[in-house]
C-alpha cells in the first residue's frame, strides 16, 4: 500500500498574532474602516431605541393610558418613529457593508498575492515535496477565511458588544437591579457554554479540514498524472485512495454535525431560562404597580433583541474559530522559510565574456548522500563544454546549481569573476536560458508559451524562433496557427514538439549563457538534426553548457567533462576520450551498440 504523506494543522496557534498580521491590510484604507464603524454605532443606536419608542407606543394605546391623555394623535407620532428608526438601522447596515467591501477585498487580494510572491520564493526542494492540491486548497480556504473574519468582527462581535453596553446603560437607569444581575448572568453562561463546547469540538473540524485537504490533493495529483494512471488502469485504485478519505471525512463531519446540534440545543436552553425569568419578574411589577404594560414589552424586546445576535455569535464564534484555523493554514506558508536569499548587499551581475567556472562544488539534497563532490571545470568565452556520465552520476544537478535553485555545500560558481551567491537571483537567471529534459507547459496558446521567455516580444520575433527551433511550419499548419491551446502540461502535444517549443523559447529570450539539458531527448534523429543545426547556430557566440545522454549530440564540445558518482573522472575532447579508453570510450561504444542494434530493428 503507498501511503502520501499529508500537512496536520497544529494546535499551537496564535490567533491574536495571526489577527494582528490583518491589520496592515485593513489599515490601507483606515477612512473607510473609520467610517463604516461611524454607520455600525448609528445602527445600533437606532436599534437599541427601537424598544425605547415601543414601550411608549404600548402606554400611549393601554387603555388606562388612553382615558388620562387626551393626546390621542401622540401614538402616531411614535409609529412613525418606530418606522423611522427602524428605517435607519437598516440604512446604516447598508451602508456599513458597502463602504467596508473595499477594505475586505482589498485585504483578501493583498495576503492572496503575498502568499502567491512567497510560494515563488521559496527553494525547488519546497516545490518537489509540496502537494499542489493541499496547497491550493489551503490558500482558497485561508483567502476566505481572512473574508470571514473581518466580518465576524466589525458586523458581529463589535456591533454585539456594542449593543450590549447600550441595553445594559438602559436597565441600569430605569429598572431594579435583579433585571440587570439577570441579563449579565444569562449572557455569562451563555457565552461561557459556547466556549466550553466550541473549545471541545474543534478537533472535529481541525479533522475535515485535513481529510478535505488530502482528499484534495489525490484528485488532483490524480488528474494530473492522467496519462500515468490510465497507462496502468489503476483507476480504480485512484478512487479508492480518494473515497477512503473521503470516508474519515464524513466520519469526522457527522461528529461535527452532532456535536453542534447539541452546543445549538445548550443555547437555546440558556436563552429561554433568561428570557423566561425576565418576564416573570417583569409580569410581577405589572402586577404591583411598579411597571407598566409598556415596561413589560420593553424588557422583553431588549432582551430577545440582545439574544438574537447573542445566539448569532455562537454561531460566529464557532465559524470565527474554523476561520482562524483555516487562516492559519495558510499563515504557515508564509512562515515557511526561505533557503536560498539574495545576499544583503547582492549586487546586479554583469556579464562581459560570460565565462563561467565551478570551483571544488560539493553538494548534497540530504547528508545521506553526496550529489557532487569537489567538481571543478570552466566554460570560456562562446565555448561549448559539455557534461556526460551515468545516471545519477550529477549532470542535471549542476544546470540547478547554476541557476542558484539550491545553495551549494562548499565551492563556488561564478560569472565573469562574480559569485552567483553575491548576484541578485533575478539578474542571474536573467542571463541564463535553458532547454530542460521534461518540458512542461503552460495551459494556453503556443504563441504565450514561445513569448514567456520575452512578455514584449513581437509576432514576427516569435516566429523568428520558431524557425530557428523548427517548429514554425507545424505551427502554421495547425487550425487556430500560434493561438492553438497546448492543453494541461502541454499534453496534446507530442514530447518532441513540446521540446521545440522550448527550444523557441530560449531563443527567443537571448541569454549570454545557454544550458541544454538533455534538450533532444525527445526528438526523432531527423528532427534531431535539423536541432542540432539551429541550436550551433544559435550557440555560436554564447557560452554554453550541454548535459547531454546522447554523446553524439555533443562530438563537437570544446570540452567534454565526463562525472561518475558526483565526481570528475575524465576531460577532453571527444577524440582525447576515446584515445583514453575510460569511461567515456566505454559509453560511447555501448551507444554505438544501441544504434546498432536500433538501425537492425528498423531494417526488419
Amino acid at each position: 500500500m503507498i501511503h502520501r504523506p499529508t500537512t496536520k494543522p497544529h494546535g499551537n496557534r496564535k490567533d491574536f498574532e495571526n489577527i494582528k498580521r490583518l491589520f496592515p491590510y485593513i489599515w490601507d484604507f483606515k477612512g473607510r474602516v473609520i467610517l463604516a464603524l461611524t454607520c455600525l454605532i448609528l445602527s445600533k443606536i437606532a436599534i437599541v431605541g427601537m424598544p425605547l419608542v415601543l414601550k411608549d407606543i404600548v402606554d400611549g394605546l393601554d387603555s388606562r393610558q388612553m382615558m388620562a391623555n387626551a393626546a390621542v394623535a401622540l401614538p402616531l407620532v411614535l409609529l412613525l418613529s418606530y418606522g423611522g428608526l427602524r428605517l435607519m438601522a437598516s440604512l446604516f447596515n447598508e451602508m456599513r457593508d458597502a463602504i467596508f467591501s473595499r477594505v475586505r477585498y482589498h485585504a483578501m487580494r493583498g495576503i492572496s498575492l503575498r502568499v502567491l510572491r512567497h510560494l515563488y520564493s521559496l527553494s525547488l526542494s519546497y516545490h518537489l515535496d509540496r502537494k499542489t492540491g493541499g496547497i491550493t486548497r489551503d490558500l482558497e480556504r485561508g483567502t476566505n477565511s481572512l473574508s470571514s473574519i473581518l466580518n465576524y468582527l466589525v458586523f458581529n462581535i463589535f456591533p454585539t458588544a456594542a449593543e450590549f453596553i447600550f441595553v445594559a446603560i438602559i436597565l441600569l437607569s430605569k429598572y431594579e437591579a435583579h433585571f440587570t444581575l439577570i441579563t449579565f448572568g444569562t449572557v455569562a453562561i451563555y457565552i461561557t457554554f459556547t466556549l466550553l463546547v466550541t473549545n471541545w469540538r474543534m478537533h472535529y473540524r481541525h479533522e475535515m479540514n485535513d481529510h478535505e485537504s488530502k482528499a484534495n490533493t489525490f484528485a488532483v495529483d490524480g488528474m494530473l498524472n492522467y496519462e500515468t494512471v490510465k497507462y496502468f488502469s489503476n483507476e480504480e485504485y485512484e478512487l479508492q485512495q480518494y473515497d477512503k478519505t473521503l470516508d474519515k471525512w464524513e466520519s469526522a463531519a457527522v461528529k461535527s454535525q452532532a456535536s453542534m446540534s447539541l452546543l445549538n440545543f445548550g443555547q437555546g436552553a440558556v436563552i429561554a431560562i433568561g428570557v423566561t425569568l425576565m418576564m416573570i419578574f417583569a409580569a410581577q411589577g405589572v402586577v404591583d404597580g411598579n411597571m407598566t404594560i409598556g415596561d413589560l414589552v420593553l424588557v422583553n424586546a431588549m432582551m430577545l433583541q440582545l439574544f438574537i445576535p447573542l445566539n448569532f455569535l455562537g454561531i460566529i464564534y464557532r465559524a470565527l474559530k474554523y476561520s482562524l484555523a483555516d487562516m492559519d493554514m495558510m499563515l504557515k506558508l508564509l512562515d515557511t522559510k526561505v533557503e536560498v536569499k539574495d545576499a544583503e548587499n547582492a549586487s546586479e551581475l554583469k556579464v562581459t565574456d560570460a565565462v563561467v567556472r565551478f570551483d571544488d562544488v560539493s553538494f548534497s539534497y540530504n547528508k545521506d548522500r553526496k550529489i557532487l563532490d569537489k567538481v571543478s571545470f570552466e566554460i570560456p568565452h562562446a565555448n561549448k563544454v559539455a557534461v556526460v556520465g551515468p545516471s545519477g552520476a550529477g549532470k542535471s544537478t549542476l544546470a540547478r546549481l547554476l541557476f542558484r535553485f539550491y545553495d551549494i555545500d562548499s565551492g563556488s560558481i561564478s560569472i565573469d569573476g562574480q559569485n552567483i551567491n553575491a548576484v541578485t537571483q533575478r539578474s542571474l537567471r536573467a542571463n541564463i536560458g535553458i532547454v530542460p529534459q521534461d518540458t512542461v507547459l503552460f495551459n494556453c496558446s503556443i504563441d504565450h508559451n514561445i513569448r514567456y521567455a520575452k512578455l514584449d516580444a513581437t509576432d514576427e520575433e516569435v516566429q523568428q524562433a520558431a524557425k530557428h527551433a523548427n517548429i514554425h511550419d507545424f505551427i502554421v499548419s495547425l487550425p487556430d496557427g500560434y493561438q492553438t491551446v497546448v492543453g494541461e502540461r502541454g499534453l496534446k502535444l507530442s514530447g518532441g514538439e513540446k521540446q521545440r517549443i522550448a527550444i523557441a523559447r530560449v531563443i527567443l529570450k537571448n541569454p549570454r549563457i545557454l544550458v541544454f539539458d538533455e534538450a533532444t531527448s525527445s526528438l526523432d534523429s531527423h528532427s534531431e538534426q535539423l536541432i542540432l543545426e539551429s541550436l550551433k547556430e544559435v550557440a555560436e557566440k554564447h557560452t554554453t553548457l550541454v548535459i547531454a545522454h546522447r554523446l553524439s549530440t555533443i562530438i563537437d564540445a570544446d570540452n567534454i567533462i565526463v562525472l561518475d558518482k558526483g565526481r570528475v573522472v575524465e576531460r577532453g575532447t571527444h577524440q582525447q576520450l576515446l584515445e583514453k579508453d575510460g569511461l567515456y570510450a566505454h559509453l560511447w561504444e555501448l551507444q554505438q551498440e544501441e544504434e546498432l542494434i536500433e538501425e537492425g530493428g528498423r531494417g526488419e
